[in-house]
């Protein structure tokens, strides 16, 4: 089976048990495909919030086999579908699940990730908010942009406030810098 069969085979039985709404899981795939694009070459943890069903995180594991990579789903319903998918995809030695809020993370591991990615996980406040903490000094952002851009949803007093710089949008994704 190559990657991309067995990594669609894990996100059906998500999406299967209700994590996922996609229904086309290879278009999931690719999105999630622009946060690996969108990632520096010199990234090797990556905190995933509100992790879900387990996209972009998942995709990121397994384009990115030597990044670490946590995955935070404060639902420990989800956060149980994504160990059986990390042990199914025979990453559990660098990929954890947390099942806990954001806040505990960063309370614990606060500026120390090269990346944080977020997919739908809340309004730019409170993820600039997350990132700002999470990262490490030049470390990135990678986040879902709307398809359409939504005028100032990222103003530059937020991304001032929480040490980001708007790096710009990639396809469907916007990416920042902490500095």
């Amino acid at each position: 089976m190559t990657d991309d069969q067995q990594l669609i085979s894990v996100l059906a039985d998500i999406r299967e048990r209700g994590a996922i709404g996609e229904s086309s899981l290879e278009d999931a795939v690719a999105h999630a495909d622009q946060y690996v694009a969108a990632l520096a070459a010199e990234v090797r943890t990556v905190v995933d919030l509100g992790s879900g069903g387990g996209l972009p995180g998942l995709v990121i594991a397994v384009r990115r086999p030597g990044v670490q990579i946590v995955l935070v789903e404060r639902r420990q319903a989800r956060a149980d579908l994504l160990r059986r998918a990390v042990s199914a995809l025979g990453a559990t030695d660098r990929i954890e699940v947390v099942s806990d809020d954001v806040a505990v993370v960063a309370t614990t591991r606060g500026g120390t990730f090269d990346a944080v990615t977020a997919r739908s996980f809340a309004a730019p406040p409170i993820t600039a908010r997350w990132a700002g903490a999470l990262l490490r000094g030049g470390g990135m952002l990678v986040v879902s942009e709307p398809p359409v851009e939504a005028g100032e949803r990222w103003p530059a007093e937020l991304l001032d406030q929480h040490g980001l710089v708007d790096l710009g949008r990639m396809q469907g994704v916007r990416r920042f810098r902490r500095s």
